[in-house]
């Protein structure tokens, strides 16, 4: 079970997790999901839940790779060639064993002739009145794809753990599979908190604003793979709240947003609380994010974050969304850090892990140099809107020189820019 941190108050201060303690301690508290059956092209981008394993052999007989001839490599050398005694093509059967002395004019996927063991493609022959001459030496076993050299009969073709793609998908349809057990999509509610709220689409009253946080989180747990159920709007009274969280619950995840600070009518905790939700910590050392709060209902998490929609969106993309990709199976979580300079420099006090929102290129040399998207203020949503990349700070630097060495994390589609 993992300890809770309530900042507990020592002399130098507030006790809060670090960044990677926070991460580490939410990775331990989540497990993978139960496995469901589903098409092959529905479950693209998903986790296998068990080994699939082939039932025949592939390839399922000895085949030709070229388009050319079959024959006995020993026979090759015959002055005056060698009779074409059959074709075979793609989709036929020999009719029977290769005669000693001739050859066969085989398509590319045709099955051997048996007692063939090579084929000369069509470019390394000369066939003239039905005898074929070879140009160069043929060797025993060219050009022939044998049987079960690439998956054998009983191996697993996919197993446990493997992401599908374009080439798993090719894996199982040369399988004869149209269905593949795969770990469950997670289902994640979001609750968004305020009397300041509104629907978007709604007509703004004085001091009212629209929520961006629910349909943001909708988004970003789509893009991770998980499937979102927005909850609604929880005014900050504790019967509303006590509803709205209850109902989130039952999902396999919950996202609040806001309404876990000091304030008078911050309730979440306290709600999240007298609902049988475990806090694990409240408060994280990062730049934005601090106020970002963990618990867990039985095995169900439960994440608090800021209701700053750059706060938001940054510190799901840290804690929940590598979360929910071990959920749903997957074994790498965490975005991968690059090596990059940062072409401007950075003010900056050690004592906490920050996110600097960047713009990445690539430099002279052909390194990634990373650039600020603009104002780094957490209301600055246009910052993030420019950056393609986040530059991870660590707790004990301080300032930066331009052109300083750094890493940073690659955001739009984990692809690098290549340009001039």
């Amino acid at each position: 079970m993992a300890r809770a941190y309530d900042g507990a108050l020592t002399s130098r201060g507030w006790s809060l997790p670090s960044f990677e303690e926070a991460r580490r301690i939410i990775l331990e508290n989540v497990s993978p999901l139960g496995a469901e059956r589903v098409p092959a092209l529905e479950a693209v981008g998903r986790v296998v839940a068990e080994d699939v394993r082939a039932p025949f052999d592939l390839p399922r007989w000895d085949n030709s790779a070229m388009d050319g001839f079959a024959l006995r490599a020993q026979d090759a050398s015959a002055a005056g060639g060698l009779r074409v005694s059959a074709f075979v093509p793609a989709g036929a059967t020999p009719a029977g064993d290769l005669a000693p002395g001739t050859a066969a004019r085989v398509l590319t996927g045709a099955p051997i002739p048996p007692g063939a063991d090579a084929v000369a493609p069509f470019e390394e022959t000369e066939e003239k009145d039905g005898v074929v001459r070879f140009l160069r030496p043929v060797r025993a076993g060219a050009h022939v794809r044998r049987k079960g050299e690439d998956i054998r009969a009983g191996e697993p073709v996919l197993p446990a753990g493997t992401v599908l793609g374009p080439a798993e998908v090719s894996a199982l349809a040369s399988s004869s599979r149209l269905a593949v057990p795969v770990v469950r999509r997670a289902r994640v509610a979001i609750v968004s908190t305020g009397d300041e709220l509104v629907e978007p689409g709604t007509p703004l009253a004085p001091g009212q604003i629209h929520d961006s946080n629910a349909w943001a989180l909708a988004a970003a747990v789509l893009q991770a793979g998980g499937v979102p159920a927005v909850l609604g709007i929880a005014r900050d009274d504790r019967d509303a709240l006590r509803r709205l969280l209850g109902e989130g619950l039952a999902a396999d995840a919950l996202v609040t947003t806001a309404g876990v600070s000091v304030g008078d009518r911050d309730l979440v905790r306290e709600v999240l609380a007298e609902l049988g939700v475990r806090q694990v910590f409240w408060k994280i050392d990062i730049k934005p994010g601090r106020p970002t709060a963990f618990g867990l209902a039985g095995r169900t998490p439960v994440f608090s974050l800021p209701g700053n929609p750059v706060a938001t969106l940054l510190t799901f993309d840290q804690l929940v969304r590598p979360a929910l990709l071990r959920m749903m199976g997957h074994a790498r979580v965490l975005r991968p850090l690059v090596p990059a300079t940062l072409r401007d420099g950075l003010r900056r006090k050690p004592g906490r892990v920050e996110f600097v929102r960047v713009r990445l290129e690539r430099g002279e040399g052909g390194g990634l140099v990373a650039a600020s998207a603009g104002d780094q203020a957490t209301g600055m949503l246009k910052t993030l809107l420019r950056a393609d990349g986040l530059v991870v700070v660590p707790a004990d630097r301080g300032p930066i020189e331009p052109g300083g060495a750094v890493e940073a994390q690659v955001l739009s589609g984990d692809l690098l820019p290549w340009g001039p």
